[in-house]
């Protein structure tokens, strides 16, 4: 257990910003073969717990930097947030190699089983898919195949070159050495055939707009304003873009109350539309929202985040708890947020039509194929001052890109501390407003491509592969008993 926790950690440092994917390959295919060896499904589980455990210790360690915003309070909660974090996401990898091991071991049952363990991560509990495996391949030109294959895609490349490679330098080095070579041809061949993306002359010129607020004083009533005065002179300066965006949270005042802090906002944009993100309320619910801003300070348009964060957020149950009187952190008692009705699709004059996204919501590519048409543009404004300045931002941008990369669409990300980018819609960062500083870029927006093969089907493809693949496992596993 000791082996495969340190190998898991190992297998992390693939994750941004650190980018070793070479680990991550060597990680899991060490791991691959300690499974071998399991005796049965119970200690395969238990090899998979292991390995697991170890890297989301490492990969999802920010997720004790929201405890230490107000660290007299919450401090002391970080290390059984991480401790339970990394083992809870560790079961998932557990109960994969159990069931895959449960089916006859194998290549084709490692992969399959991890693979259909990391999709359910997705779902669980409303999902939470961060740091797999396959995400280390995201700043390498692999990041391609996630046009067709999307993020599950990425992670049976990733966990088929481990394999591959454990079984070259165990002894069957020439399968596994032809396996891996083919694997390695996909490196340049995806650099190949990305398309070409960046932004054409004439292109909507749009401005993000970073204000580095620290999440301990963004909500200060003298340093909130602040921060007001300092996304409005930012957004003031220079020529006039087409389109001014300001990230999560940005106006500190409500939606239901903010005419003359809009028209403020109008006046600086100088006749651009602005982007930006308040808080409103309807009676006692809140709701987390981004609006467009018209030239004279009028509301054009409304999104309200629907996939909201579980317990940072939104209570679990909290409508049901509320309805017994216990309004702690419940939605519906207006302590914490209220889901928006879904995904949609907003226009943005003189750019095209665009598909809004709050923060987390970046993180599910299904919350993107939800919406009811094609976009030409993502726009994500976030808050990641919550996730300090170590990994957390890092791994949130690299999500971005992978969302881009999966549905042929450029992507407006505006973050309040960053990073802040403009992306193409092969995933190329094309010019960014580096993480802790603040001030403003006008970047042109690149143009979309057409739809990807992943923004048609989603991840059925894959589920089909893995199912085959356990199919396999089986079949292989009755015809060695029947021998």
């Amino acid at each position: 257990m000791a082996i495969c926790l340190g190998l898991g950690a190992m297998a992390a440092l693939g994750q941004a910003p650190w980018g070793l994917w070479p680990l991550t390959v060597a990680g899991l295919a060490l791991v691959h073969g300690i499974w071998r060896q399991a005796p049965g499904w119970r200690a395969a589980g238990v090899i998979g717990l292991a390995a697991g455990a170890g890297h989301f210790l490492v990969a999802l360690h920010w997720i004790t930097e929201p405890f230490m915003v107000d660290a007299a309070r919450h401090g002391w909660m970080a290390p059984f947030a991480l401790l339970g974090m990394a083992a809870g996401m560790g079961l998932f990898w557990g109960a994969g190699l159990a069931l895959a091991r449960g089916l006859g071991g194998g290549a084709a049952a490692f992969i399959a089983g991890l693979g259909i363990a990391e999709m359910a991560r997705g779902w669980f509990l409303t999902g939470f898919p961060w740091a797999q495996a396959g995400h280390a391949l995201i700043d390498t030109p692999v990041l391609h195949w996630a046009s067709y294959l999307g993020a599950p895609g990425l992670l049976t490349l990733m966990l088929a070159a481990a394999v591959a490679l454990w079984h070259m330098v165990a002894g069957r080095r020439w399968p596994g050495a032809v396996a891996l070579a083919g694997l390695a041809a996909l490196w340049p061949l995806g650099a190949a055939l990305t398309p070409e993306a960046g932004a054409e002359a004439g292109a909507p010129m749009v401005r993000l707009v970073q204000p580095n607020a620290p999440q301990h004083e963004k909500w200060d009533p003298e340093r909130a304003r602040r921060f007001f005065e300092r996304q409005r002179a930012f957004s003031a300066a220079g020529a006039v873009p087409d389109l001014v965006v300001w990230p999560e949270t940005a106006v500190p005042v409500w939606l239901n109350d903010a005419d003359e802090t809009l028209a403020l906002v109008a006046e600086a944009a100088r006749g651009a539309p602005v982007v930006l993100g308040i808080q409103r309320h309807e009676g006692r619910r809140i709701f987390n929202s981004l609006a467009v801003i018209g030239p004279g300070g009028e509301v054009r348009a409304v999104y309200d985040k629907h996939h909201l964060v579980p317990f940072g957020e939104f209570m679990p149950f909290g409508d049901f708890l509320g309805s017994l009187g216990i309004h702690g952190l419940a939605a519906s008692a207006g302590q914490g947020y209220s889901a928006g009705p879904g995904a949609q699709v907003i226009a943005l004059d003189g750019l095209g039509a665009a598909l809004p996204l709050i923060c987390y919501e970046s993180v599910f590519a299904r919350d993107l194929r939800a919406a009811p048409g094609r976009a030409d543009m993502i726009v994500l404004i976030t808050n990641d001052a919550w996730f300090g300045r170590v990994s957390g931002p890092y791994q949130h941008l690299a999500q971005a890109r992978l969302r881009s990369a999966e549905f042929g669409l450029p992507m407006i990300r505006v973050a309040n501390t960053g990073v802040s980018a403009m992306i193409d819609a092969t995933g190329r960062v094309t010019r960014a407003i580096p993480l802790g500083e603040a001030g403003w870029r006008d970047v042109p927006l690149p143009p979309a491509l057409p739809a990807t093969v992943y923004a048609r089907l989603g991840d059925a493809p894959m589920l089909l592969a893995y199912g085959l693949l356990l199919v396999l496992a089986l079949w292989r596993r009755r015809r060695a008993d029947s021998d």
